[in-house]
């Protein structure tokens, strides 16, 4: 999605008059919603410089200009592009535009230097290292830049930064970035006008700009499909901003550990679809090659039999199991018996381990005494039963008792839900979790439909699957798991009367329901997809989620009697009573965002209570005010005969 775009010709116009900002600010809150005072101050900023690098008439009048070129399936956001021909090939010149005025290296790392930036001194990644890792992600997805041969230029152009003799910008650390994206600064207007004008000889009246806009968009990679190629060493996945830097920290602190013997413990917080679990798979394979003794540790199960299927025939099996461990494995270890233990989902760990928790002291514990290094990626809002343990003070708390160097992180970057930080905000706001400022926006581009009758939802679903076998259905816990039964042609787990609708909890047979061909006919519940994503997930709402009396309540006595999420909550509700329906009402929001969060592409909901349907559907209809512009946040998706 492009936010403003024009020929150059028209842009300088909007410069010349002073509507350059009005105009970007219009697009965007009509396509994006609102932004912050501080990206306004920098359009006003850096568009007068880019009006003198551009004021030249060498640069053809209708080459293209676009400015906040959202990369599609991300959150992430291009500054400016300038679009034409060399004479041979289409070219698109990306610009990151930066307001620094000063840069300190950093050695260590790989890409990363250190600026002001947000109030303090942070270490962020090269802008070279940044402008090219957006063109890279522009080629991943669009495939228009790959058919038609439209060749990508990055740059960067720090405008308020003037360099120095032995400048840390441009140091000889940073060369391979430097040559892939050369970086300009105060002074160097000639130099970027050079650059622009050697790929952009001829204007193309804004159509290869189009052409990047309207391409089809390649799927996004998903990470069970991606992990062998991964683990024989092939990049997969193009690491931007935040997880770069927290990569490179990571990499670093290992090191530090084994040379210094001083424990090192890094906390990772990150909300669903922030790459938590690429990053993990990413420090496994980067640490193994490094010759250290490195494991993946989760509690759920799901995730490593999915990854342990996919790697069967490229890898031994003593190899796979030796890389991907149970969170409960660590009871009997020596002391820093293993490098680095890497923590997925690490809010799932428990207290005790084994089959009647009755083994070990604690999870958490346990692994930050095994390993010289321990990794916790964490999203606290994921805490779906009572044995949960996983908190970040709790970490904290026996990293202290042990001694080690604590460092903390956050990925704030979405990749799920087609980038779409809003609908995740939205999505907190609309289960009352927390009040967001995306009470009436999710964003335009993610697919959020709301169903009165569960069985189109599920049709629509199953069409979905059939183009990859990646969607799937998946259920609150409020049906029974019996065990017996459940075998019998015609049984079904789930029954909703009044639709005469029924469906099976996936079979107990299989432990990799999220990629098995025939589960689509099967729920899934939210032990066999956290940790897992799909195209698009159909979540059937039961009665323990409802809306009454202008809230969204919880109802845990609503849940099946054979859910094991919840063991223990009548005990508590007669010790405990306040605490313990604060525990369960959080659990429950938990689970649902959990579900509704596993969609890369999109989320359908068909909910038992018809007042949470109405409610969901009232809050996809709101309309809110940017500025001068009104413009509705989604449409409320009724059912209709043709989806594709």
């Amino acid at each position: 999605m492009i936010v403003y775009e024009a020929s150059k010709q028209e842009f300088l116009k909007h410069v010349d008059h002073d509507q350059i900002v009005a105009h970007i600010l219009k697009e965007f809150n009509l396509k994006l919603g609102r932004t912050s005072e501080s990206e306004i101050r920098s359009w006003d900023n850096s568009m007068l410089h880019m009006y003198r690098v551009l004021n030249d008439p060498s640069i053809p009048d209708d080459a293209g200009v676009a400015i906040e070129y959202r990369i599609p399936n991300t959150s992430k956001r291009v500054d400016f592009l300038i679009s034409g021909h060399d004479g041979d090939q289409d070219s698109v010149i990306i610009v990151e535009l930066k307001q620094w005025s000063e840069v300190k290296k950093v050695e260590g790392k790989e890409a990363i230097v250190k600026t002001f930036l947000n109030r303090g001194i942070r270490e962020v990644p090269h802008p070279s290292y940044q402008a090219w890792s957006y063109a890279a992600l522009i080629e991943d997805y669009n495939e228009n830049v790959q058919d038609q041969l439209i060749q990508l230029k990055p740059c960067a152009y720090l405008h308020n930064y003037r360099k120095v003799e032995e400048d840390p910008l441009t140091d000889n650390y940073y060369d391979y970035y430097l040559d892939l994206a050369p970086v300009y600064a105060k002074g160097d207007v000639e130099k970027l006008r050079a650059f622009i004008k050697k790929y952009i000889k001829y204007g193309d009246s804004k159509d290869i700009i189009y052409q990047i806009d309207q391409g089809r968009i390649r799927p996004s990679k998903s990470l069970q499909d991606s992990l062998a190629s991964m683990l024989k060493g092939n990049q997969e996945f193009v690491m931007i901003d935040e997880q770069k830097v927290i990569y490179e920290t990571a990499l670093q602190l290992a090191k530090r550990a084994i040379k210094t013997g001083i424990k090192q413990v890094m906390i990772i917080e990150g909300g669903p679809g922030t790459g938590k679990s690429v990053l993990a798979i990413n420090l496994l394979v980067a640490l193994t090659n490094h010759s250290l003794t490195c494991q993946y540790v989760t509690k759920n199960s799901a995730p490593r039999n999915v990854y342990s299927t996919k790697l069967k025939g490229d890898f031994r099996k003593t190899r796979i199991d030796n890389l991907f461990k149970g969170s409960g494995s660590y009871t009997e270890s020596d002391l820093n018996e293993l490098d680095v233990l890497i923590v997925d989902e690490a809010h799932r760990l428990n207290k005790k381990s084994g089959m009647f928790q009755n083994l070990g002291e604690n999870q958490i514990k346990e692994i930050i005494h095994a390993s010289n290094m321990s990794i916790f990626f964490i999203d606290e809002n994921q805490r779906v039963t009572l044995k949960d343990i996983g908190s970040v003070e709790l970490i904290r708390n026996f990293a202290e008792e042990y001694g080690a160097e604590i460092t903390s992180g956050e990925l704030a970057s979405q990749f799920r839900c087609d980038g779409s930080d809003g609908y995740i905000a939205w999505l907190d706001d609309v289960l009352q979790i927390r009040e967001t400022a995306n009470a009436n926006n999710m964003g335009l581009d993610y697919d959020f439909q709301v169903f009165s009758n569960p069985h189109e939802m599920k049709r629509q679903i199953e069409l979905k699957n059939e183009k990859s076998n990646k969607s799937r259905i998946v259920a609150g816990y409020c049906w029974e798991w019996p065990k017996k039964n459940r075998t019998k042609s015609g049984y079904h787990d789930i029954r909703i009367e009044e639709h005469n609708f029924g469906m099976s909890w996936n079979l107990d047979n299989t432990s990799t329901w999220a990629i098995d061909s025939e589960s689509i006919h099967e729920a899934g519940c939210i032990h066999t997809c956290q940790g897992l994503e799909f195209d698009y997930v159909g979540v059937i709402i039961g009665d323990d989620l409802r809306f009454e009396n202008g809230k969204v309540v919880t109802d845990f006595t609503k849940r099946a009697k054979s859910d094991q999420s919840l063991r223990g909550i009548k005990k508590m509700m007669k010790e405990n009573p306040i605490e313990a329906q604060e525990i369960a009402d959080s659990i429950i929001r938990n689970t649902y965002r959990t579900l509704m969060t596993r969609g890369q592409k999109g989320c359908y909901i068909y909910c038992t209570d018809k007042g949470l349907e109405e409610y969901f559907r009232n809050r996809l209809k709101r309309e809110i005010k940017y500025g001068e512009n009104w413009g509705n946040a989604m449409q409320v998706a009724e059912e209709r005969n043709k989806y594709e």
